[in-house]
């Protein structure tokens, strides 16, 4: 047989067709499903649809916005989300609202580190101000980053500790403290960077084991008859409920506690 009368024999099989791509262009496919998902807004629809259904409440503890995300992140927001859609699958009413910490230690630095020898000529605000503009900077990184993973949620409403709503509801919350007399003054040594020329986290030193105290604390049921038959309490018992703790100090604002049905 000549070369000019070679047969194509593909034609002649009998194959599975797809009408899928045969390649996933990934690099092409992401951003025309993310697009196509802001323009039909995608997470205000599964809100509007979710409306007068159980709630689900999930508060997202804020990362900082010192820098672009990395494999923590992936993995946080990763798990986050197969919660958030899980639930909302299973008929529940999720309000997802992402959040940024703008303020502490990881942000100061990053913006020291780049400013260099340049920050000993700026004031101290100066500098705050730098931090609020880095701040911002990474938060919309972060968030365009989080949202080419695939999340959903309320990204453009996020919460961000350095709005001045939120630091007004901070202030409010302190004054009401100090109403109540539960805040006080006394002396605490600081740790303190000499090369950084800040004061350092409780995580960024290195000290010997210690011994911290922790405590069992009794929480007396509110509404004994709410609790199921099962449980056979005994008439005229008070039942409570044990916890175990390393941070006493926090029980003043304790408002309830979870238990497993697992035991």
């Amino acid at each position: 047989m000549s070369e000019s009368t070679k047969i194509n024999y593909k034609d002649t099989l009998n194959l599975p067709s797809t009408t899928f791509p045969m390649k996933a262009n990934l690099n092409q496919k992401e951003p025309e499903i993310q697009k196509r998902w802001d323009k039909i807004n995608l997470y205000q629809r599964i809100r509007e649809n979710s409306q007068g259904k159980d709630k689900f409440i999930f508060h997202d503890g804020p990362p900082y916005a010192n820098g672009p995300i990395h494999l923590g992140h992936l993995l946080n927001k990763v798990l986050k989300d197969i919660v958030v859609r899980s639930k909302t699958m299973l008929g529940y009413d999720v309000d997802f609202i992402p959040g940024w910490d703008c303020h502490g230690l990881p942000i100061e630095h990053k913006v020291l580190k780049d400013l260099g020898d340049k920050a000993k000529d700026l004031t101290k605000l100066q500098i705050r101000y730098k931090c609020q503009a880095d701040a911002e900077k990474y938060v919309k990184m972060q968030s365009k980053q989080m949202q080419k993973l695939g999340t959903i949620g309320n990204y453009d409403n996020p919460y961000l500790t350095m709005t001045p709503d939120y630091e007004a509801g901070v202030l409010e919350v302190f004054s009401k403290l100090v109403e109540r007399g539960l805040i006080y003054r006394d002396l605490k040594p600081v740790h303190w960077s000499i090369e950084n020329q800040t004061a350092l986290a409780d995580a960024e030193l290195e000290y010997y084991d210690r011994k911290d105290t922790s405590v069992y604390v009794l929480f007396e049921i509110e509404n004994p008859n709410s609790l199921p038959k099962e449980m056979n309490m005994p008439e005229g018992v008070s039942p409570s409920l044990m916890i175990w703790t390393t941070t006493p100090w926090t029980l003043p604002a304790n408002l309830a506690v979870a238990a497993s049905s697992d035991g």
